[in-house]
Order: C-alpha cells, then structure tokens, then sequence
C-alpha cells in the first residue's frame, strides 16, 4: 500500500488522543504521539504520508509483520462463525490454539493455560507455583521486566517497579549473569555462570529454601537488554530448583514464537521449566491473549482441586483463531528458520561492522530477530551513553540517536543507553539492510556524544 497523506485526519486522531486517552508510563502533558493512518508488513506510515520501517515490532510482538492476510482473513472468519465464547466451554479455536502450542513447547508442558496477555501469564504462574509449593517467596532477576500489573511489576528488576513496590508482595531480587556489566567480578563468561548461579543459590539459603516457591526469569531477558545467558546458567538454575523444591519458570512473552530464531528461547539452551510464560507474538499481536503452558507434575495438582482463577476472556475465540493462523503461518512459510538466517548471516555481521566503526558502540549481543547494541560514552570504562534511568536532559544522546533514525526512515526500540534490533521475524534481506543503513547513520550522531581517545 502507498500512504496518501491526510494531514487534517491526522489532526484530529492527535486531538482526540490528547483530549481523552491516558498513556501508560508517561507524563500526560510530556507525550507527543504519533498519529498512525496504517501499517502493512514491516512498515507503517502517519497522516503526512511518512512511512517508517518499525524495527521494533510494535512492542516486539509483530513477528510475522502487520496485517499478514492469512491472519486477517482467519480473525475475519472466526468473527463470523463465533465472535465470543465464555472460557468454561470447549470451542474449536482454543481447542486448535492450545494444542499447536503445546506441539511446540518443550518437555512435558502441554496444559495451557490461556490468559489476556504476559503480565497477567505472570500473574497465574506465580500463583500456580505457590498453591503447588505451599510456599510464599518468588526470586526474580535485576534486569528484568515481567509486566506491569502487580505481581509482574513487583518482580519486575528495572526502574519501573519502584512507583508501586510495597515491598510485601513476597518477591526476592538476585543477580543474573551479564559479564558486560558483571556484578561478580567475572573475566570470563564460564566465572561469570560459575558466580551467578553461587549467588543464586546463597540468596536462597540465606532466604531459606522451604519459603521459596518460585524462581522465573526471562530465558533471554528482552526490554531489559537482551543479555543471553552463558553456556550452562540455565542449566544450572534448573538444578538449584530440583534440589530445593522449587518451581522453575521462563517467562517467554517477548523470546517466544520464533523471535530467537527458534519457537522457544529455551530450545538453544536444551532446559525444560516447570511453566512457561508466552504471549506477544504468539498471534503477532493482532489480537490479545497470552498464557501459561504448564507441566504434568504442576497440572495435576489440580486434577481433583479447583484451580482459584480465571479470565472472562480467557481463550477469546478471536484472539485463538488468529494464534491458530499465525503459528500456521510460522510453520508453513519457514519464519522461525528465516529468522535464524537473516540473524546468523545479516545481522550479526552488520551490527559488528558497525560496532567497529562507532566509538558509540560498546557491545552486540543477540540472535535471530532479537539483538541489542549497548551505547556508551566511553568504550574502555564502559561508561553508558545516558546514565541509568535518563530522563529529560540527560536522556539527550539516546534521543538524538533515535531522533535521527527516525528522520531516516526507521522506528528504533530505544532504552536507557540501548537499542535493540527486533524487527519482524519475517523481514526481508532488502528491508533488513534499509534499516541497518540508517541505524549506521543514527549510530554516528551518537558518536557525537562519545569520550574519543
């Protein structure tokens, strides 16, 4: 589709926005959204015609690109068979979504669990685990996010917590491996696994074994960095669980669906969590719905007792008819192995290219359609580009940076001293270069703000 500008529609979708709508994690009056008049693959465009290549998926949940017409035509043909149905009865569409995921979840995590979205997957892991347990503590990374409602906010690891942190929601913050920024004074990435997983296990002595039900992490932690775990951390962690009794969950609501060029992060890692988080691009988005897969062992602990909880719209027909499509979409165009080719023999190559070239550039670190470039001010101290939590002024760099990559065409995913190179999983080479060019020339504006040496 070519945008056509309309630039007085376009004020008056602003106008409403401004008058009525309330935007999460923003000051009201600091915010100036863009209009959006459509969107279709990799692009979307606004009221003046300007169209931009979104290398950040949305919110990194359009894998599959915006309105692909199987998955339109599916949620179309589901509207007008059934547009609705409530949660306790047996329909096609969730029926059909539940077993294609459990197809493809690892291990034996083959009950799902449908809820509206990851934070409230979350919600109901963590309450699973403790009915399963008995036990009231969940441990969660630094360096995190697991969503904003509030359990996933309160085991949240980033700045955003710390507004509705009662410090009584019974979680427990650790250290997760991350040699770039070690906390463990690691120089090698095999100390760095060697350490992490010490102080995992001595957060739980020290908290006591018996009291805690849970530990979740992010396979591969999304919005917080795209730090991929070192050989043999996870691993590692699934042992510290099977000694003390506790749950293990991987939250995969941004990894998951092909976005690591495999259908689920923990696949490159070979491990098997007890439960499993997932929403985003399980149907790309389109329409909401995320859940929990779960194991033999945690299901039957509810074989002959009430689970206490549930959603009105748990399953929405609309939104399984359109996770049906999707996955069948995935499968049947060779997505989550497009993504791991354009990630091993595309991105990679380019994003060390440029990091060579900008002094701005301290690390890449990713895979598939899911990599993350660490800016910094000083590539020997590796001091970040913005410091931790910027705002306003002192966010300065990252906003020229990706004020410039917007000027040239591109959407980035930008946060703190970050910007992660997420677009959709079924990008095309041509589109993948467009948009790495203009990251090469937003990277120099960057460099602007650099210590040379």
């Amino acid at each position: 589709m070519t945008p056509q500008p309309h630039p007085q529609a376009g004020a008056a979708v602003k106008a409403a926005d401004r008058a009525h709508v309330f935007h999460s994690w923003s000051a009201q009056e600091l915010i100036d959204p863009l209009a959006v008049a459509g969107a279709e693959g990799s692009y979307f465009w606004d009221y003046e015609g300007k169209r931009y290549l979104d290398l950040s998926s949305g919110l990194v949940y359009t894998n599959i690109g915006y309105q692909h017409p199987k998955v339109v035509a599916a949620i179309q043909e589901q509207a007008a068979k059934m547009t609705t149905f409530a949660p306790a009865f047996a329909v096609e569409a969730r029926s059909e979504a539940a077993r294609l995921i459990a197809e493809r979840t690892p291990g034996d995590l083959d009950k799902i669990f449908f809820t509206n979205g990851g934070a409230d997957a979350v919600e109901h892991a963590v309450r699973m685990a403790r009915l399963h347990t008995g036990r009231p503590k969940v441990l969660s990374a630094y360096r995190s996010y697991h969503g904003g409602t509030q359990q996933a906010i309160n085991l949240t690891g980033d700045p955003r917590r710390w507004a509705s942190d009662s410090g009584s929601a019974g979680t427990v913050h650790f250290w997760a491996p991350f040699l770039y920024r070690s906390r463990f004074y690691a120089e090698t990435e095999e100390q760095e696994c060697a350490r992490a997983l010490e102080h995992l296990e001595t957060t739980i002595a020290f908290e006591g074994p018996g009291t805690v039900a849970a530990i979740i992490l992010e396979t591969i932690p999304g919005t917080a960095g795209i730090m991929m775990p070192p050989a043999g951390y996870l691993a590692g962690v699934r042992e510290i669980c099977d000694k003390y009794g506790i749950v293990f969950v991987l939250d995969e609501v941004m990894a998951g669906f092909g976005r690591t060029g495999t259908w689920f992060a923990a696949d490159l890692y070979d491990v098997v969590p007890d439960l499993m988080t997932f929403a985003k691009g399980v149907n790309s988005g389109y329409v909401p719905l995320g859940g929990v897969a779960i194991s033999g062992e945690i299901a039957a602990s509810f074989a002959e007792r009430p689970y206490p909880g549930g959603l009105t719209y748990s399953g929405h027909p609309l939104a399984c008819a359109a996770a049906v499509a999707t996955i069948n979409v995935m499968a049947r165009e060779g997505v989550v192995a497009h993504a791991a080719r354009l990630g091993a023999q595309v991105v990679e190559p380019a994003l060390r290219e440029l990091a060579e070239r900008h002094p701005s550039v301290g690390e890449v670190r990713g895979t598939g359609m899911f990599w993350a470039l660490e800016l910094v001010k000083n590539r020997e101290t590796r001091e970040p580009l913005v410091p931790y939590n910027a705002t306003g002024q002192a966010a300065t760099p990252m906003s020229a940076f990706a004020a410039s990559a917007k000027a040239h065409g591109v959407w980035p995913f930008v946060n703190m001293n970050r910007t992660h190179v997420v677009p959709p999983c079924n990008i095309s080479e041509a589109e993948l270069k467009e948009g790495l060019a203009a990251l090469d020339t937003a990277l120099s504006v960057a460099d602007e703000y650099t210590e040379r040496t």
